[in-house]
């Protein structure tokens, strides 16, 4: 199943990121993580939208469609909706709204991320995606727990799989799967796991 390799795979060639980068990427990071911790009581107690309905932790398909919308969830690609002007939650997934993940305990942020690192094990990466990776990152609470520290190094190494098959080497996207890498080994120390800039 898994390649033995425990190391990433590295970056294509010219896709490498920067040793700056990578820093003032988890400068970024921390600062984000700062802010919800001091925040989280604020956001917690706002109401969320009547259309907000949050699956229960152990629903493992209530989340991926939560968090993914229909379409990416069965995938689908995008049918024009020319009489729906306002945006369905349903079909596009829901944001990481801080509301949202502000509700969300360590037990829930630990199983929301497991589902999406299976998802991501056999599908592609989509900025719906992204965005949920990284704020659950953002929630997770050091020191890690140990099912944690397995996740996201599972995350970081697959990351570094769908890069390096990047064939058309789309910008945006490489510079995604760089960032988790990047947070997962200098964030939360996995520094085997890190890019070495070139």
């Amino acid at each position: 199943m898994f390649s033995q390799i425990s190391g990433c795979q590295p970056a294509p060639e010219g896709y490498s990121p920067t040793l700056k980068w990578q820093q003032q990427q988890v400068a970024n990071f921390s600062a984000v993580r700062q802010s919800l911790n001091k925040h989280r009581n604020h956001w917690r107690s706002q109401h969320l939208d009547s259309n907000v309905t949050m699956p229960k932790s152990e629903d493992e398909e209530g989340w991926k469609k939560f968090c993914l919308g229909e379409r990416v969830y069965s995938e689908i690609e995008a049918l024009p909706d020319n009489e729906n002007l306002g945006i369905d939650y349903m079909k596009v997934g829901f944001p990481p709204l801080l509301s949202i993940v502000s509700r969300m305990n360590q037990a829930t942020v630990t199983s929301v991320l497991e589902y999406l690192i299976s998802w991501f094990g056999e599908k592609k990466f989509t900025p719906e995606l992204g965005r949920w990776l990284y704020a659950l990152l953002a929630c997770l609470e050091k020191p890690l727990l140990p099912e944690a520290h397995s996740l996201i190094r599972q995350l970081a190494r697959r990351c570094s799989e769908v890069r390096a098959l990047e064939e058309s080497k789309n910008e945006e996207q490489i510079s995604a799967l760089n960032l988790i890498i990047c947070l997962v080994s200098r964030y939360f120390d996995q520094r085997d796991l890190a890019d070495e800039p070139s």
